[in-house]
């Protein structure tokens, strides 16, 4: 714990910049769900008792399920795939998109008090920017109209945000961030994506991310928006008991 705040004071400027983030995207995701309770002619509470403690457990679900991480293998051992965006993108769709921007930052929070950060919050900015990326559009696609076929479209729309954005991000600054930092020089990054991905033609950061982070993006974002549209449907009754609560 120590340790956490000792790099909180170190990096105090980034992590501003990380709040003021996390801080815009809530209040983009509170505005956007707003306004589809108003299309859909309901109003409810952005947050309630009921929720805040539903919210609570999935955020703690999620990060449980952050901890476990799989490598694959057309990726370096630093791209690993986990599936904490699952709780998170039922949740999401259950309470909003403003309940999903606040698990994300809960679940990342959680992480840093029981694990820490190795990347002076770098590596939790992408995870907590990569994860809105697939939450945010989902649930506000649904926010606006309920069923089913929306649902799908949601999911299709939200994987394949994820997929460009994720693979854009660490083309422009994760890489060479993580570059400067672990002092690493993209040539031996490149390198090793290259001996893992037969895909990857050019030693250029374009090819890398290519062919590997977006295939890794397109794969998590399909896998839980598949298993979210196949178990919300009998949670949903369950999660919505306390929509007004």
């Amino acid at each position: 714990m120590k340790e956490l705040f000792t790099k909180v004071e170190e990096n105090a400027l980034y992590v501003a910049s990380f709040f003021g983030i996390i801080v815009l995207l809530f209040v983009i995701a509170f505005l956007l769900e707003k306004a589809g309770q108003k299309v859909r002619g309901v109003k409810e509470p952005v947050f309630g008792t009921r929720k805040i403690a539903v919210i609570g457990m999935f955020s703690a679900i999620s990060t449980i399920l952050m901890l476990f991480e799989f490598p694959l293998p057309f990726a370096p051992s630093f791209y690993e795939l986990d599936f904490s965006e699952l709780p998170i993108l039922i949740g999401a769709f259950a309470y909003g998109p403003a309940a999903g921007v606040m698990m994300e930052f809960i679940k990342i929070l959680l992480k840093l008090f029981i694990k820490g950060t190795s990347t002076a919050f770098v590596g939790d900015l992408a995870n907590f920017a990569v994860g809105c990326s697939l939450i945010l559009p989902a649930s506000v696609i649904y926010a606006f109209r309920k069923n089913k076929k929306t649902a799908v479209i949601a999911c299709v729309v939200g994987t394949l945000v994820m997929t460009v954005f994720g693979t854009a991000f660490n083309a422009i600054y994760l890489l060479p961030a993580f570059s400067k930092m672990f002092h690493m020089s993209l040539e031996d990054i490149l390198a090793a994506g290259r001996a893992l991905n037969p895909l990857m033609t050019k030693d250029s950061i374009v090819s890398f991310v290519v062919a590997c982070v977006a295939p890794l993006n397109l794969i998590k974002g399909s896998s839980v928006s598949i298993v979210t549209l196949l178990i919300y449907k009998p949670l949903s009754p369950i999660l919505k008991a306390g929509r007004r609560g």
